[in-house]
């Protein structure tokens, strides 16, 4: 069965790049054929339909019903929307904390983006897609309602906190920060340079192994996505070792991972996510897969969802893991 268990509405910082990037996501759906792009038509009718996109917001009907007819035509049985926890003004708390965010070149940078990104309220994410899963459904689709929450550690409880009062399908665990560094921010690069990255990465999968035992999540994202600039450790027996260690929670937890093509396409490394040597170990083990996008526009959803099901298929995974209500369902490959 097709799906695509980890999709965006929305993404700040919200820039000229932003703006660019929605428009070609709205001309994608229903562009004028009538008008001609590079004329003054065309630009007025971007601006009138970039106009129409921010006075809505990320969760308007037509803003979702874009995901819907992508959904549709790439067949896609089971969508799974889920929005970062750092969207949230209910979660500044709990990011202040945990992040770097002081009189630093790096705290005023990521002060900066953690205001032009934490924009909007859980509550109204929540209600949209609720909303909206019965039209999904009518129209032959499943909608799921998912968060993605940054796992930091010794926060077990408050994070628990933060996402008890909402009914998810599921919850996503991930891990973007390095002792309150987010090292995926493209404004922040420039730290790995001169680091040592054997230390780094052992850092990086220590957490990730405690976010796992957390039991808190469903499943846990992109779980070698350090590597996203592609600053990687020459070094296949240390790697391996972390896998195994990886691989090893995972089972034990009876936690989920998924194949994530967000790096693939969108960031330098240009490699899926977790790695093939990862996803090798992965499946000897027996974890359980889903498969995603990580798109954050409508008109990249389901990207190389199909060719990664495939790919596990054809290491021997025989299902698929969908949630419904917090519940694993699965499904055949």
């Amino acid at each position: 069965m097709k799906m695509d268990y980890h999709v965006h509405l929305e993404e700040g910082p919200y820039s000229f790049r932003w703006l660019e990037r929605t428009s070609q996501a709205i001309a994608s759906f229903h562009s004028p054929d009538r008008l001609e792009k590079g004329t003054k038509e065309y630009i007025t009718w971007q601006i009138n339909a970039l106009k129409n996109r921010l006075d809505q917001g990320c969760y308007s009907e037509e803003w979702l019903d874009f995901y819907l007819m992508r959904a549709k035509q790439l067949e896609l049985k089971e969508v799974g929307i889920v929005d970062h926890l750092y969207r949230f003004h209910e979660t500044k708390a709990y990011f202040e904390k945990n992040m770097i965010l002081d009189a630093s070149d790096l705290g005023k940078m990521q002060r900066y983006w953690l205001d032009s990104v934490m924009t909007e309220n859980m509550n109204d994410f929540v209600d949209t897609i609720l909303r909206a899963k019965e039209k999904w459904r009518s129209e032959g689709v499943e909608l799921r309602l998912g968060i993605e929450a940054d796992y930091f550690v010794g926060c077990d409880t408050e994070l628990k906190e933060l996402l008890s009062a909402y009914p998810w399908d599921y919850v996503i665990g991930s891990v973007h920060f390095v002792d309150g560094w987010g090292f995926d921010n493209p404004q922040t690069v420039d730290k790995f340079k001169g680091m040592d990255l054997k230390v780094l990465y052992e850092q990086f999968f220590t957490t990730v192994e405690k976010a796992i035992r957390s039991e808190l999540f469903d499943f846990v994202a992109h779980l070698d996505n350090l590597k996203v600039f592609n600053f990687q450790v020459d070094d296949m027996d240390f790697m391996q070792t972390w896998y195994k260690r990886i691989a090893d929670a995972l089972v034990d937890t009876g936690t989920a991972t998924e194949v994530n093509a967000g790096l693939y396409y969108r960031y330098p490394v240009k490699e899926m996510c977790p790695g093939p040597d990862f996803v090798k170990v992965l499946v000897e083990h027996g974890v359980e897969f889903t498969v995603s996008s990580d798109s954050h526009y409508p008109d990249d959803l389901g990207k190389f969802t199909v060719v990664n099901a495939d790919m596990l298929k054809s290491l021997g995974v025989q299902k698929l893991v969908g949630f419904d209500k917090r519940v694993k369902k699965y499904h055949s490959l």
